[in-house]
């Protein structure tokens, strides 16, 4: 996988911002998937694998040139006629030292081995988008206006929201990122139980802070 041109944004003038606007995508953008792997699409003469959700996609090629952007640009807005975002489209060489590519909240890019062994592996882990968008969910799952619902409702509801989160995150390597949100959360639940009441929370005598929160039953990542 050397190069991808990422088009994220590509919509339809009329129903951009519409709940069904997904769904209307995938049903037009259907006539695109097909005409891509055609026998006189890229798909066969490039050898590219198109990747789409909704209407974010990423094409993936060996060698990317003007014949295979000019067909995407052609296909997409002189036969569709649709809009690209070309503020958002950019081609990506993974190859290249620090470059990386960003899609539905992963993170791709070719790292040393740690071993020195001399060859590079490509590590998936979760985006730094994705990474501030979970930390301000977090953020109001323990904001003061959480002040009053019950230690175990709130420890329930975290439960079910980091386990959603992990299922969809836990391809490559997602630990160095786990570990982050499981700090984060420790540190915002210390500061959310301290300001349930006029008194200072108090933890028992001989307990940590995160031996208390195994006991109130919060899972880690």
């Amino acid at each position: 996988m050397q190069f991808a041109l990422i088009v994220p944004t590509i919509y339809d003038r009329v129903s951009q911002q519409a709940l069904i606007s997904p769904l209307l995508s995938n049903l037009y953008l259907h006539w695109f998937d097909n005409l891509f792997y055609r026998a006189d699409g890229p798909g066969q003469w490039a050898g590219a694998k198109l990747v789409r959700y909704a209407d974010d996609f990423v094409v993936l090629a060996r060698f990317q040139g003007s014949r295979l952007t000019g067909w995407i640009e052609s296909k997409l807005e002189g036969w569709l006629g649709l809009e690209i975002n070309r503020e958002k489209t950019r081609v990506v060489n993974l190859e290249e030292e620090g470059v990386r590519l960003d899609f539905l909240g992963f993170s791709f890019r070719y790292y040393d081995d740690l071993e020195g062994r001399g060859w590079r592996y490509l590590n998936v882990s979760p985006s730094e988008k994705a990474l501030k968008k979970e930390r301000e969910k977090l953020h109001e799952m323990t904001s003061h206006r959480h002040s009053c619902k019950p230690i175990p409702e709130l420890i329930e509801g975290l439960n079910r929201h980091l386990k959603g989160w992990k299922n969809y995150f836990d391809l490559g390597y997602p630990r160095m990122a786990f570990r982050e949100i499981n700090a984060y959360l420790r540190y915002r639940l210390e500061q959310h139980l301290r300001r349930r009441s006029q008194r200072p929370f108090r933890l028992p005598e001989g307990v940590t802070f995160y031996k208390q929160l195994q006991r109130f039953g919060l899972v880690s990542l």
